[in-house]
């Protein structure tokens, strides 16, 4: 066995090997769910309690049980509108309760529903924020709002960029609350709380804010390339708990259940994540603050919160503090300019995984390059023209050893005949041919292990980016988030029938004209090197494009384009390298030695 047929059957190998074990241990995950299945009002739905934060330096832990669906549902509300968004403030609590995503919808269909973000109690999946105060020293629970609280509205009556709405309840002991809620032209919500006193003694109370979701999200991927969870910057340092993990964590003595606290936080954020779309409570302008997850078990209820420090509000004083919540999708660009003005490390909400420092480059670069382009197909197509450019040293060392290594071959047969069974004597003979010719054997396999972690890098960009999340290439191609949706049974997407479901057994057998393009460019690379002597390299060969061709086949179409184009641009290469090395491939004569073996194996 010559030793360029090693170095290609040992990198092919590793790739085969690796890409199996991704693909057996973490199959590609099952088409989204519809976000916002239809909601139905449950009367008799078991609410829970929500537990308010007791003050920092104050004791006090006043509960309130939660208003019920029937009573959600008849509260009045404010409504949310802009370009972006649309939904309802429930002034039943003041909670932000109904979000809806105008710029997403639940599938292709040009009539499917927007995505819906935060829903209310009573909804199949309630998930929405609250805001509030903690009573200390001079109130008690009646004194501050609670989730039960039926604010008043103050002026404008419907939430628009640059028109806020202002939220006022009093109590009996002479303390007015306000809260005074605006919203950007994207997903960033301000909320201004401030309380003032106008009895004739001090009193104290601590805000906080807090995002809510009952029971865990139906609609999770539960794959091992995306988190899905909660996640929380402090200080600096990133966080990512799986839903399964807040339950687990041990029951903290200050808020009395499961939670894990993070205190003295002096920047950060905290907040729950999906797929594609966040909710994020982000304080500002206090010097410390303390942050947590909580469960409720008995009522399967998870919280995001920020505490802030408590409040000393003298008479005749006002006191306020703002915080920021995110809610809506992970787009990268609106993301970032967030983290611009101010909001630290919030691109790192993005789940860019273990590759971080490849999977940030190279969707910076793929976005940048759509931006040009305005496809999302050939913008890929152009990440890999400029990846293979970047590689392209290697490459061209890689290739000329190759050709190299060719031009050695009679040499080589003659160190074979004279060694014998010598084996030893072999090697040290073909170490010093190596030497004298200035050939490196092992350089032929590197760009393609090269290719391996930027393989895994940019499915990771694929898969978790809101931007390739329904991007249309051409023809049938229309979300190169999903597999290839052609087959033979809809003649490769000239009929309007559906493809089998990507785990079905039948998708594996009728794949689509991508994998199929993706096999016949792997093979048509093989064909530049005549077929190895070697019965056992011949079958690794001839089987290798098909396997790959059928395990590529339900990942995302994305992905497969790119592999199509690395292999055509790499083909090209190595072609060209080889010719201006005086190596002239025999492409045809390999491709028609490849059928006469066939032939030949056949007839007997």
């Amino acid at each position: 066995m010559d030793d360029q047929n090693k170095n290609l059957i040992l990198a092919t190998a590793l790739s085969f090997i690796v890409i199996l074990v991704w693909f057996v241990l973490f199959p590609p995950p099952e088409p989204d769910t519809p976000l916002d299945a239809a909601t139905t009002v449950d009367a008799t739905a078991d609410t829970g309690d929500v537990a308010v934060p007791a003050p920092q330096s104050d004791t006090s832990d006043a509960t309130a049980p939660e208003a019920t669906a029937s009573e959600t549902a008849d509260a009045p509300r404010v409504a949310i509108e802009t370009a972006r968004l649309s939904g309802s403030i429930s002034l039943l609590g003041g909670r932000i309760d109904d979000l809806r995503l105008k710029d997403y919808r639940q599938s292709l269909d040009e009539e499917a529903d927007i995505v819906t973000m935060l829903s209310p109690v009573g909804s199949d999946a309630a998930y929405y924020a609250l805001h509030g105060w903690a009573p200390g020293t001079g109130l008690d629970a009646a004194g501050v709002p609670d989730p039960n609280t039926l604010w008043r509205v103050e002026g404008n009556d419907t939430l628009s960029v640059g028109n806020e709405v202002t939220l006022q309840w009093s109590n009996a002991t002479g303390q007015t609350f306000k809260r005074v809620i605006s919203v950007d032209e994207n997903y960033m919500f301000d909320i201004t709380q401030s309380v003032t006193n106008t009895a004739d003694t001090a009193v104290r109370a601590a805000p906080y804010g807090m995002i809510t979701r009952h029971g865990t999200p139906t609609d999770l991927k539960n794959f091992f390339i995306l988190h899905e969870g909660a996640i929380a910057m402090a200080n600096g340092e990133l966080a990512e708990t799986d839903w399964d993990d807040i339950p687990e964590a041990e029951v903290d003595p200050a808020w009395g259940r499961p939670a894990i606290v993070t205190r003295d936080v002096a920047e950060g954020w905290i907040g729950f994540s999906d797929h594609y779309w966040q909710s994020i409570l982000i304080p500002a302008g206090v010097a410390s603050f303390e942050q947590a997850l909580t469960y409720a078990p008995r009522t399967d209820v998870f919280r995001a919160v920020t505490r802030l420090p408590a409040q000393d509000i003298a008479p005749g004083a006002t006191v306020s503090v703002t915080t920021q919540l995110f809610a809506g999708a992970k787009e990268w660009e609106t993301i970032r300019a967030y983290q611009d003005n101010g909001v630290e490390g919030f691109i790192d909400s993005i789940d860019w995984g273990w590759f971080f420092f490849l999977t940030k480059p190279i969707f910076w670069l793929l976005h940048e390059i759509n931006v040009l382009i305005g496809n999302m197909g050939w913008s890929i197509i152009g990440l890999t023209l400029i990846i293979k450019a970047i590689l392209f040293p290697l490459a061209y060392k890689s290739y000329v050893s190759m050709a190299k290594m060719k031009e050695l071959q009679p040499q080589m047969e003659k160190l074979k005949e004279a060694a014998g069974d010598d084996k030893q004597k072999m090697q040290q003979g073909m170490m010093e041919l190596y030497k004298k010719e200035k050939v490196n054997p092992a350089a032929g396999c590197l760009p393609i292990l090269l290719q391996i972690p930027i393989f895994f890098s940019l499915y990771k960009v694929i898969f978790v980016t809101i931007e390739l999340r329904h991007a249309p290439f051409f023809g049938p191609f229309q979300d190169l988030s999903a597999p290839d949706p052609t087959t033979i049974l809809n003649l490769f997407g000239l009929l309007p029938i559906e493809a089998p479901d990507p785990n079905s057994i039948m998708a594996l057998i009728f794949i689509g004209i991508l994998p199929l393009l993706l096999g016949i460019s792997m093979w048509l690379q093989q064909k530049l090197n005549p077929a190895p002597t070697d019965p056992t390299q011949q079958m690794i060969f001839a089987w290798m494009p098909w396997v790959f061709m059928f395990m590529l086949g339900s990942f995302a179409s994305g992905l497969v384009v790119y592999w199509i184009a690395n292999n055509t641009i790499t083909f090209t290469q190595q072609y060209l390298i080889m010719r201006s090395q005086g190596y002239k491939p025999d492409l045809l004569g390999n491709i028609k030695s490849s059928f006469k073996k066939r032939t030949q194996t056949d007839s007997k």
